[in-house]
């Protein structure tokens, strides 16, 4: 396949996802109802992208005519942050591994979720997976890259598309 014809693919099936704005609403709803019960506190990120060194990551796969997989990564802190707003711990509390996981991860669910209703004929979602890097998706390229500010810490939300001819493997919902 040629690089032109890739390139080609790449703009057909962006054009098939949802867009940056769309995105970008969806988290900030997501948080809202999830977590912070306020639009206004999930914004654009403002400078250069800080290295993060203790990233985690939350994925879900999305199945179907449209496939692909939603992305959330941040600092570990972070996300210990974000399990003590969605499970309203206090502040200064632990968060135990297991809990981490699964409120990151299901935070990344139901933007994964939101993502998957806006799509024409939706398929079916993944379970959501936590880990400190995303595996690679066979035929995907990167449809949707935001980095945003949550008080004032970094959280990415990317979202990859398969290549026509490419499909993620399953499907769970």
């Amino acid at each position: 396949m040629s690089a032109a014809t890739v390139d080609q693919n790449v703009d057909q099936t962006a054009d098939q996802t949802v867009d940056h704005d769309q995105v970008h609403a969806i988290a900030q709803e997501v948080f809202a109802a999830m977590v912070d019960g306020d639009l206004g506190l999930l914004l654009p990120w403002d400078g250069d992208l800080p290295e993060l060194d203790d990233a985690l990551v939350a994925w879900v796969d999305l199945h179907g005519e449209w496939s692909g997989r939603a992305v959330l990564v941040t600092a570990h802190s972070t996300a210990e942050d974000l399990a003590r707003a969605l499970l309203a711990l206090p502040a200064d509390d632990e968060v135990a591994r297991e809990d981490l996981e699964d409120a990151f991860g299901e935070i990344a669910n139901v933007v994964g979720g939101n993502l998957k209703s806006l799509l024409p004929n939706p398929g079916t979602l993944g379970l959501p997976q936590v880990g400190t890097a995303v595996p690679p998706l066979a035929g995907a390229v990167r449809a949707q890259h935001l980095p945003l500010s949550w008080r004032g810490r970094l959280l990415v939300v990317d979202v990859w598309v398969a290549l026509p001819g490419h499909d993620t493997d399953g499907g769970d919902r």
